[in-house]
């Protein structure tokens, strides 16, 4: 059996390339990139990329409700989880019958992290390497823009991403402040009057998990004199494979934003 410590600090033993049911998104996209399509064997109903994963693997719930009997048929190996996508109960219920690697990713350093200890549990170590150096080196030439901004991942209620996220790490990457000051904050619930208080100069509209559309636009440029985006989410909070293409988007919405 190998060995191998988690980002919640836990010791996992598990089999050389092991059966995997990953119940974490931009993780089990990871994985695909990694080339483990045939040690996956369950993904969550959320794991929309690659769709041919989607269409064809099976299916065990949600990240928040995961299907239990549906595991146990499976019996994998390895079940691959997140503290903040998962609901903690489920995992540590999971752990108790199988190995369970947890990661807990608030910034870029821990996402390589994740993505090489990945790469180790599936034998691509060193293809994981590469894709960490890749994602390093992309982020070297990161365009920066001035100025605060409310990033909203939900409408009713309002939600918003704080400083201790994935997502407000990206903000701060990118030069911005986040205008949800508490450096230990999450995610937040605001009015519309609150809103108008901040008065941010960006205010950006995540595709994910709440599909915010062009008609929401309209709606937040009544509150306040911001600057409104839709921004894809998938780039602000799949911290995977799918970093390899964050930074040229975070470019391309800079050189959006600064010719608004």
């Amino acid at each position: 059996m190998n060995r191998i410590t988690d980002q919640l600090n836990r010791v996992i033993q598990f089999k050389e390339r092991p059966r995997i049911v990953s119940l974490v998104p931009s993780q089990t996209e990871l994985l695909y990139d990694l080339g483990c399509a045939d040690d996956v064997v369950g993904i969550t109903k959320f794991c929309i990329h690659p769709n041919d994963w989607f269409r064809n693997k099976t299916r065990v719930g949600g990240t928040k409700n995961v299907n239990f009997d549906k595991i146990d048929e499976l019996n994998p190996d390895l079940i691959i989880a997140n503290k903040e996508e998962n609901t903690e109960s489920e995992i540590l219920a999971l752990a108790e019958r199988y190995p369970v690697y947890i990661s807990d990713i608030l910034n870029i350093t821990d996402a390589c992290q994740m993505i090489e200890d990945v790469g180790e549990m599936t034998g691509h170590k060193s293809k994981a390497i590469e894709m960490v150096q890749d994602i390093k080196s992309s982020f070297q030439n990161l365009s920066s823009i001035q100025g605060n901004v409310l990033y909203l991942i939900w409408k009713n209620p309002i939600m918003v991403a704080g400083n201790n996220t994935f997502i407000g790490h990206l903000l701060n990457t990118m030069g911005l402040k986040n205008a949800i000051i508490d450096p230990e904050a999450r995610y937040i619930e605001l009015t519309d009057d609150e809103i108008k208080a901040i008065n941010p100069d960006y205010i950006f509209l995540s595709s994910e998990p709440y599909p915010f559309k062009d008609k929401d636009i309209k709606a937040f440029q009544v509150l306040t004199k911001a600057n409104v985006q839709l921004v894809d989410g998938e780039m602000f909070s799949w911290y995977g494979s799918r970093m390899l293409l964050m930074a040229d988007y975070i470019n391309t919405l800079v050189k959006n934003l600064k010719n608004h």
